[in-house]
């Protein structure tokens, strides 16, 4: 299976907890960047350790989590090479994984219940990257951090 590493803030702390339990049982192995409680917290040091280890080769895929995901997201994507998607619905966990090679998934607890969580966690697993057309537009993504 992969090894997955997991950041967020107090807001996504209780999900991420069901999260790591869940991809334990699936096999997974996981890397927890904190937080560890429910007191508020900075998460932008949480979610660029969780970038940091999938560039570094530490883990295959990474999660981040929050009250709404997009600070969590823009957070993990400051790190050169990845690619964090917020999913807070299934097609674009989907689209993420199939049209981007995404290697982030960033979801916000305070937006999407405990069972589509699930949802969007399998699907960003499962899901494949299509390569094609979209390889050549996440190599254009990509150049982009090497011009800016």
């Amino acid at each position: 299976m992969s090894r997955i590493a997991i950041g967020s803030d107090h807001a996504g702390y209780e999900l991420k907890q069901h999260l790591i339990a869940m991809l334990i049982a699936g096999g997974h192995e996981v890397l927890d960047h904190g937080t560890d409680g429910t007191d508020s917290v900075d998460y932008v040091i949480h979610c660029a350790a969780v970038g940091r280890a999938v560039r570094d080769g530490e883990a295959d895929l990474g999660i981040v989590l929050g009250g709404s995901g997009q600070g969590e997201q823009l957070a993990a994507n400051k790190v050169r090479g990845v690619r964090a998607a917020l999913c807070n619905e299934l097609y674009t966990a989907r689209m993420a994984r199939a049209h981007n090679d995404a290697n982030v998934l960033s979801i916000g607890a305070r937006v999407v219940g405990i069972g589509l969580a699930e949802e969007i966690l399998d699907t960003f697993l499962t899901t494949p990257f299509e390569g094609g057309r979209h390889l050549r537009r996440v190599q254009q993504l990509m150049a982009l951090e090497q011009e800016f």
